[in-house]
């Protein structure tokens, strides 16, 4: 039978430590609770070795592994995840147990890992909120604060629910996205294949025929016949330039500053910034609703809704009017300097249900608006792209076809 060697704190406020044997570590628990010991650290010992964390690879901590399987969690293994754990909550399983099932019925090993580490840190006394912020590549902050507020509220399995939603929603809105984009990308890329083609092996054998004519070329000719020599010369370079620069966009983005920069650029951008704001609205409006509902104090429910924005700009905005809130101001009359986040007509709403009592219901509502319209405008969106795209396409290819075909007829009036 295997061996634990634990730390615990005794009923007076003690710490003891020591060891004992149980078939495993549920049992080593609840064995620990019949001898009146909360556990501290438990892990279980080899024989010719000290004392070890459970057997899943990656860091150890207190008597568990961070760190897990170096493979990925697929997205569709986390959504299933947390909706299998929100109808197991919804059910009464507790969440020990919930986590456990989980655990076991796992598709992949990367997921079962990965359940089985956050089903340790939970055992062990943790808030699943922060078992879950261990592993930031596979829960996002924005999950992570939305099963916090859960936690806070008492209301786990209905934000798990939501949160399932959401994903389900992205999933399907990044299909259609992929969908309605798949027929002009890969006309592009054609196209531009054709294009190279043209510019590094045609054009030049082109330009020979007229340079023996003594013909001089159109403008629109010679900006090709440029382009040609230009890619023929220095195309490798740029290629080489062109990777190297987007990986220092990349790396410039994932930093602090330049994540700033790049969401303030999304923000400003004519089409994208007001989806993005009324996205991080409505879920700021859905959390902060379903918070108040469930009895969370105003300012607590605010310091957690706040984190579900996901844009760090409007998070500061957000910020400075929970400042205002706890001075002692109206929520409606606070948010009013967020003007990127909240439109007039919403704080006025906000306003009036807090003067009546009903802002929790508000809340929800305005999300369920907001949500409404912004399906409506990203359909819209997603649908007006593929024209616009295919239009792209073929007035870039028309240029070269149109640049190439005006030579034709002025040899035409040199050979007469």
């Amino acid at each position: 039978m295997p061996s634990f060697q634990y730390k615990a704190l005794q009923l007076d406020g003690g710490l003891t430590e020591g060891q004992l044997e149980a078939a495993g570590r549920q049992e080593a628990f609840r064995r620990m609770d019949e001898l009146g010991l909360r556990p501290i650290k438990l892990a279980e010992r080899t024989p010719g070795a000290e004392a070890t964390a459970s057997p899943s690879p990656g860091l150890a901590l207190g008597g568990l592994t961070l760190g897990g399987s170096a493979e990925r969690v697929s997205p569709r293994a986390l959504e299933n995840f947390t909706r299998l754990l929100s109808s197991l909550l919804a059910a009464g399983v507790p969440l020990s147990r919930a986590l456990v099932i989980l655990h076991k019925e796992a598709a992949s090993p990367a997921a079962s890992a990965k359940w089985k580490e956050i089903h340790d840190l939970v055992i062990d006394g943790m808030s699943l909120a922060d078992a879950m912020a261990k592993s930031p590549k596979v829960f996002p902050r924005v999950y992570v604060a939305m099963v916090q507020a859960g936690e806070t509220g008492g209301f786990l399995d209905l934000v798990l629910a939501q949160i399932a939603d959401f994903q389900s929603r992205e999933k399907e809105l990044r299909s259609k996205v992929l969908t309605a984009m798949l027929y002009p990308i890969i006309l592009l890329v054609l196209a531009l294949g054709v294009v190279v083609f043209l510019l590094t092996f045609f054009i030049p054998r082109f330009q020979s025929v007229f340079a023996g004519f003594g013909a001089a070329l159109p403008l629109p000719t010679q900006i090709v016949v440029s382009a040609s020599d230009t890619v023929r010369a220095y195309g490798p370079l740029v290629l080489i330039c062109l990777v190297v620069g987007g990986f220092l966009l990349r790396h410039w983005v994932a930093s602090e500053s330049g994540r700033r920069v790049w969401e303030g650029l999304v923000l400003r951008a004519p089409v994208l910034g007001s989806l993005v704001a009324q996205f991080a609205m409505a879920r700021f409006c859905r959390m902060l609703g379903t918070l108040l509902g469930a009895d969370v104090p105003l300012v607590q429910a605010l310091n957690v809704a706040r984190r579900s924005i996901g844009n760090q700009i409007l998070v500061d905005a957000v910020t400075q009017s929970i400042e205002r809130v706890q001075e002692g101001g109206q929520l409606g009359a606070s948010l009013a300097d967020c003007q990127g986040l909240f439109p007039r007509s919403v704080l006025e709403m906000i306003s009036v249900a807090e003067e009546s009592s009903r802002l929790d219901e508000e809340l929800v509502r305005i999300a369920n608006v907001t949500e409404g319209d912004l399906d409506r405008a990203l359909k819209t969106a997603v649908a007006f792209a593929e024209p616009l795209m295919l239009f792209v396409i073929a007035g870039f290819i028309g240029a070269i076809f149109i640049s190439m075909v005006l030579p034709i007829f002025t040899l035409q009036q040199y050979i007469k």
